[in-house]
């Protein structure tokens, strides 16, 4: 499930950069089209580091997915198409990038909390077992010295 949407009725990432602009990014045959499977390679590896930040503190994938992850889907998604084709990302593009890894690194530390995501369950009982060897000296052995 990806976590921004890429489909006949709806395109997260058109609705970002201009068409033109993601036909250049993605043709790499010169087709003069959108190549979607580049868009898709593009938006898994953005989810793929959405979850690794988030992994700690939710369930993934992020179900439902709130609407900062999807902005920080199509941001990441973006980014990385335009690092496919070597071409310098525009300032803006980069801060966004930047901006959207700093977000993912305070919900990866708990300083940001994602609302209706659904927290990972958590490995660590609430009780404390210990235990030791056996004694060697006690009472009985230590008696008369």
């Amino acid at each position: 499930m990806a976590y921004c949407a890429q489909d006949e009725t709806h395109n997260d990432i058109l609705d970002q950069i201009d068409e033109a602009i993601l036909i250049q990014l993605t043709d790499d045959t010169g087709a003069g089209a959108v190549d979607e499977d580049k868009v898709t390679k593009a938006i898994e590896d953005a989810d793929a580091t959405i979850d690794a930040y988030c992994q700690g503190r939710y369930t993934i994938p992020l179900s439902p997915v709130p609407d900062k992850i999807r902005q920080v889907s199509v941001d990441i998604a973006i980014y990385n198409l335009f690092s496919r084709r070597g071409d310098a990302a525009p300032e803006t593009r980069k801060d966004r990038h930047k901006e959207a890894i700093r977000f993912l690194e305070k919900v990866g530390e708990g300083k940001i909390r994602l609302g209706a995501a659904t927290p990972a369950p958590s490995n660590t009982p609430d009780t404390v077992n210990i235990s030791s060897n056996k004694r060697i000296f006690d009472r009985d052995k230590m008696s008369g010295l």
